[in-house]
């Protein structure tokens, strides 16, 4: 088997790896394809070097997000409990449900942080009273609120 090369892409290459990555691929689809059409460049001292310093501050914003979310948490669980009001029938049952886009919206006006809807996992409230709700901030942070549905 012949010897493979390291090659440093430039752009985003499928199957492959993303823009900046350092791959290892076969002499011949480097030599003819990869550096040719510019998906990547011959790996020096230097570029390994940029490469490091990019993975560095790409490690060191993931790991501001992920302190920003764990603020965030403590936020939302310092206050605990949202009110939500909605139209009520017989037998506290209420009209429609309560959707995450009601609860990003109660959450922004309290708190006034934007939370993505997307994020949020409700069960199935038919009834006023309490429930728990779970947020997803970012993907190691997880926060957990209560929901009160009350007579509006």
């Amino acid at each position: 088997m012949s010897k493979r090369v390291q090659v440093v892409l430039s752009q985003d290459v499928r199957k492959l790896g993303r823009s900046g990555d350092l791959v290892e691929v076969a002499p011949g689809y480097a030599r003819n394809y990869l550096l040719p059409q510019g998906f990547a460049v011959r790996t020096t001292p230097g570029i390994l070097r940029q490469v490091e310093r990019r993975r560095e501050l790409e490690r060191q914003r993931l790991l501001e997000e992920k302190q920003q979310a764990q603020s965030q948490k403590t936020a939302l669980e310092t206050i605990g409990r949202f009110t939500i009001s909605k139209s009520v029938g017989e037998g506290d049952a209420i009209f429609g449900t309560v959707t995450d886009r009601e609860v990003a919206e109660v959450i922004q006006a309290a708190t006034n942080e934007e939370i993505d809807r997307r994020g949020i996992t409700l069960p199935a409230i038919s009834k006023t009273g309490f429930y728990k709700a779970q947020i997803k901030l970012h993907p190691d942070v997880t926060a957990e609120v209560e929901i009160q549905v009350v007579a509006g």
